[in-house]
């Protein structure tokens, strides 16, 4: 009886844990889902009140709060932070007279209720550094407390949950399914006037390239689309000509910060993917390749005897990052990933992005016009990716040169010092490029390291000159390390036109 009781003591003390750990995480929400393609039948349509009042009672108010501390000097000098970043902070008793005030800023956007539970979607902007979020449910007039679930800045996108029973879900509907010229609502609170329906169509889709709200590094498929989108609509629903949920409204492009037609929304589906990764793991993790790459223009796809500019072309590759391990190489042509064609760096960086970090990805690449197929064991994305010397040797020669107007010197130790060059990159440095020079026009800049040139090493000033006046084609394919703005390096490919400029 002893062991009886022992044994059963343990096995409810072990359900209970299992509950009571189960509780704490946050159930899967319950959602709708209508992935039936929508009627493009041409017709008149005199009203979308219907549409409205079908997806307008799940559109949601947020407010959001920060506090904010601040310590104001009396000296207003000490209260610029460029001032106190060389002068340093007054001392004690000397330019004086401080005092730490206190005080609120606050946010206002819009969210959508995806089940009746209460799990919400926004843009990951309207809350993200927030202390208090607010939730304004129309339906019901009142008004609740919102805790984050969890936030993607990359897609700007956010999941909140408010305690709350029967609300009022909208459908999902299928961004994959969409075409330019369908007809969308958007839904949300502009400037705070109360809720607002514009109407427009989809302009365009897969829209990378564009302006993202201090997210740094983001994933980028928007919708675009004429619909008015202004200040507070941000996080609000865009929505079918059938009331389903196609876009979560995240940002405008305009020169007066209000509508001018060109708005922007993360598609359903990739939201939905985020949300319930979210909500299932409390974060997003990606796929990591690990190369830096860009699209293939005519001139790059000339210099490496392809067929059409589909694909992109390998820059440089992380020596210990997945690509490199599994022996893809700068000057690859990547064509397709996993089974899929590969038309962009977009389209490869959506693809790698979505696989799941350790899975294997078969890459298609063509190299030196061999066609083959490498299998990558695919990284986890790190977090901070969600990217003068003395001599000079001048290149005016009679001749058509494509570095006429560029100043070169040999890479010599206070050069590396200075501009952090790894110890295997060899080259000739950019001292200075000529702004109307064919290699400005094709992107070259002063502190570049040329590397190759039309895919042979470089490993000083007078090989680059030398191989530049050996070069007979109209164009000369440059290789180039550089060190950006944000402190990432890395290698990439130039086309520079080789004819003579008329002065």
């Amino acid at each position: 009886m002893v062991r009886f009781f022992a044994a059963l003591t343990g096995a409810l003390a072990v359900v209970a844990l299992f509950y009571f750990s189960a509780r704490a995480k946050d159930a899967a929400p319950v959602i709708s889902v209508d992935t039936s393609p929508i009627v493009r039948d041409a017709k008149a349509v005199t009203s979308f009140a219907p549409v409205v009042k079908k997806a307008a009672p799940s559109v949601v108010n947020i407010f959001s709060t920060h506090i904010v501390h601040e310590r104001i000097y009396r000296n207003p000098m000490f209260n610029d932070p460029l001032f106190r970043q060389f002068f340093g902070d007054p001392p004690s008793g000397r330019g004086g007279g401080q005092r730490d005030v206190t005080h609120r800023e606050e946010s206002l956007g819009s969210g959508i209720i995806i089940s009746p539970d209460g799990y919400i979607l926004t843009a990951n902007h309207v809350v993200d550094g927030m202390d208090e979020i607010k939730v304004a449910v129309p339906n019901n007039k009142k008004e609740y407390t919102a805790k984050v679930v969890g936030n993607d800045p990359p897609t700007d996108v956010a999941v909140l949950k408010i305690d709350a029973t029967g609300l009022p879900a909208i459908t999902l509907g299928n961004s994959d399914q969409l075409e330019v010229g369908d007809v969308v609502l958007a839904i949300g609170d502009p400037f705070d006037v109360g809720e607002t329906v514009t109407m427009g169509i989809v302009s365009a889709l897969g829209r990378s390239n564009v302006g993202m709200p201090d997210q740094g590094y983001s994933i980028q498929d928007f919708i675009q689309t004429d619909a008015a989108i202004n200040p507070g609509n941000s996080g609000g629903a865009l929505v079918d000509a059938e009331g389903r949920l196609i876009g979560i409204n995240t940002m405008i492009e305009s020169s007066s910060e209000g509508n001018e037609g060109i708005g922007f929304a993360v598609p359903v589906n990739r939201a939905r993917q985020v949300m319930e990764r979210l909500i299932s793991g409390g974060k997003v993790t990606r796929g990591y390749l690990g190369v830096r790459m860009q699209d293939i223009t005519a001139d790059l796809a000339q210099h490496f005897n392809l067929s059409s500019q589909n694909g992109v072309l390998v820059d440089d590759v992380m020596s210990d990052g997945p690509a490199g391990k599994a022996g893809i190489k700068s000057g690859d042509v990547i064509v397709a990933f996993n089974g899929k064609e590969v038309d962009d760096s977009h389209s490869l960086q959506l693809a790698v992005a979505d696989s799941a970090p350790g899975s294997n990805a078969v890459v298609k690449l063509i190299r030196n016009g061999v066609q083959k197929a490498v299998t990558v064991s695919l990284g986890q994305l790190p977090d901070s990716v969600t990217q003068n010397t003395n001599g000079q040797n001048s290149t005016n020669s009679a001749t058509a040169n494509a570095l006429d107007g560029v100043i070169l010197d040999d890479l010599n130790s206070d050069a590396r010092r200075q501009l952090k060059v790894p110890d295997n990159v060899k080259g000739a440095l950019v001292t200075d490029v000529d702004e109307n020079s064919n290699a400005a026009d094709a992107g070259l800049q002063p502190k570049d390291v040329i590397v190759e040139i039309n895919r042979n090493p470089v490993t000083s000033d007078k090989d680059a000159l030398n191989l530049c006046e050996q070069a007979k084609g109209r164009r000369i394919l440059i290789k180039v390390w550089r060190r950006g703005d944000d402190g990432v390096a890395g290698t990439s490919y130039l086309s520079v036109d080789n004819t003579k400029r008329t002065k």
